[in-house]
């Protein structure tokens, strides 16, 4: 007997959901990502006002000084939406906990020699405490910004700065044998030692600063645009040599994670700063204001972790990089 199987192709009546095609054309058929984002926002029928700003509504454009006509003009290059940034995350976990379970095995950190301990010690386990003023500061950002194309990203930056954070313990943890005293001590120098205390200080300001892109230039861009350098590149550089690239194997996802968020800010940055001469000049003001005080706070911590000289010079180099990237947003550096 024979059996002629054929196909039919059906033809949908339209592309995409209707409020994705009044943006992008009913025929023009729409990304994942792009479903997964435009106009997420709720904008009405909420049952209050907040007790606590009567004067805004729950989520409120006027929050933050800048200014833009449509909020979804965002785009975020890497195109995460849950699904997709889940499974992004869920590879790099995998390949980051392999190279963990080498170092801790092989007991490759506790074999160093005491004085890389100690400098591995003061200046990166502490850091585990900035990390969680990242992921709070993140987590302002989603809870008071406006539009889905900005605090969808955000939510997962504030997971992503928590992750950092746990491996930073992890790296504590194996400093000391998974005992304790390593975390204690990070937490001693994140609330005393002198060299920590400019850093700290500004992740202090930044909880009480009420604008939530004024947030997010400071942390994203200024913040991280100058100390993910300094550690990660040129301490890390510096460290290598006496760790057999152990330290490598440690830092691998947040140098990876760091070049990959760098499109993200840029992006959000460059797009706020094209849409009004206004928009340009609040980003400068705010960039200006914040890399002043940042430089100033990280400057005793490049010169305890890698020497006067080397410190100042390895400092220098962050923030010609970060003015190289001002420079390319369109804004003066």
């Amino acid at each position: 007997m024979h059996v002629d199987i054929q196909t039919t192709s059906v033809k949908p009546i339209r592309q995409t959901f209707s409020f994705i095609a009044r943006r992008l054309g009913a025929d023009k058929p729409a990304s994942r990502y792009q479903e997964a984002t435009i106009d997420m926002q709720p904008e009405v029928n909420f049952h209050y006002r907040p007790l606590w700003e009567p004067e805004r509504a729950l989520y409120d454009k006027r929050r933050t000084a800048i200014v833009m006509q449509d909020w979804y003009a965002f785009k975020d290059p890497r195109h995460f939406y849950y699904g997709v940034y889940v499974m992004a995350r869920a590879k790099q976990q995998d390949a980051t906990d392999r190279q963990y379970e080498f170092v801790e095995k092989r007991q490759l950190l506790t074999q160093l020699d005491a004085a890389t301990r100690q400098r591995i010690q003061s200046a990166l386990v502490p850091l585990r405490h900035y990390e969680w003023g990242a992921n709070m500061n993140n987590g302002f950002i989603t809870a008071y910004g406006w539009g889905a194309a900005i605090t969808q990203a955000t939510q997962f930056a504030t997971m992503d700065r928590l992750g950092i954070a746990q491996y930073l313990t992890r790296v504590g943890l194996m400093l000391d044998t998974n005992g304790e005293a390593a975390l204690d001590q990070a937490k001693e120098d994140w609330l005393h030692a002198p060299d920590w205390q400019g850093v700290r200080r500004l992740m202090e300001n930044l909880f009480v600063t009420k604008d939530w892109f004024e947030v997010f230039v400071a942390q994203n861009l200024v913040f991280d645009g100058l100390l993910y350098p300094l550690v990660y590149r040129h301490l890390e550089a510096d460290l290598n040599p006496g760790t057999g690239n152990a330290l490598s194997m440690l830092t691998g996802f947040m140098n990876d994670w760091y070049d990959e968020t760098t499109r993200w800010v840029d992006a959000t940055v460059k797009t706020a700063a094209e849409e009004s001469p206004a928009n340009a000049a609040q980003l400068t003001a705010w960039i200006g204001t914040w890399r002043t005080e940042i430089l100033r706070a990280l400057a005793p911590l490049a010169s305890a972790a890698l020497g006067a000289d080397a410190g100042a010079a390895a400092l220098a180099q962050a923030d010609q990089a970060l003015a190289a990237r001002i420079a390319k947003l369109g804004l003066r550096a």
